[in-house]
């Protein structure tokens, strides 16, 4: 393998949304279940983006989605929510391995995000959580959502590589098969916890990925020479 860069699924696989956001839920609604809030709000994000993807509704920064979801949700639950609570998705914790991994990975590679969040959303994100990109790369860039392969292409002609040379690092299978799809080598590192203790997907590789590594040290050394 021929790795000049990689490029990473971020909500999930680099940081921990669930118990972040659901922090933030129980700050400003202290009378909710603030776990299954979370929950609901992360289960509007795929069918908010759907609409987009599949074309019956023109490019919406994720940050909007994020924050019509977040009215609809707060409904739900018999809530009135504040829209700042919307940038709680800038303040989500990394998991343990992954700020030291990515600064191991960024001696030998380029490393970028490569997710449906905006380059403003990525950007405060990186400075809460301290992951080291060398850019932003993803959604924005190709105004388009995850698993559309032109969201993976767009950020490999963004770095001035072939597919071939870029690596897709994801804990979804569902990501990597798009991006294999389209060309990329690909990585798997498993976030059991994610979705909380009774977790049952994206528990072990469903593929046999390029990779896969126990977490973001295991993936630096396995890629050394």
């Amino acid at each position: 393998m021929r790795v000049a860069a990689l490029i990473f699924d971020v909500f999930g696989t680099c940081v921990d949304w669930r118990t972040s956001v659901a922090r933030e839920v129980a700050a400003v609604l202290p009378s909710v279940d603030a776990t299954g809030f979370a929950t609901a709000w992360r289960a509007e994000y795929d069918p908010a983006m759907a609409r987009i993807r599949d074309g019956g509704r023109g490019y919406v920064a994720l940050d909007d989605l994020h924050r019509e979801n977040l009215h609809r949700v707060a409904a739900a639950f018999g809530a009135t929510a504040p829209d700042t609570l919307s940038h709680a998705w800038e303040r989500l914790d990394p998991w343990p391995d992954v700020v030291p991994g990515l600064s191991a990975l960024k001696r030998a590679h380029i490393i970028a995000p490569c997710s449906n969040g905006s380059i403003a959303l990525m950007t405060r994100l990186a400075r809460h959580a301290g992951l080291p990109w060398d850019c932003i790369l993803g959604a924005d860039i190709a105004r388009d959502y995850k698993p559309k392969p032109e969201v993976y292409l767009a950020a490999c002609a963004a770095l001035r590589l072939s597919p071939d040379r870029v690596m897709m690092v994801a804990a979804h299978n569902d990501d990597l098969v798009a991006a294999r799809a389209a060309g990329l080598l690909t990585a798997f590192v498993p976030r059991p916890l994610e979705h909380g203790p009774g977790q049952t997907s994206d528990l072990a590789a469903a593929a046999d990925w390029d990779v896969v590594a126990a977490d973001f040290m295991d993936l630096c050394q396995r890629l050394s020479p």
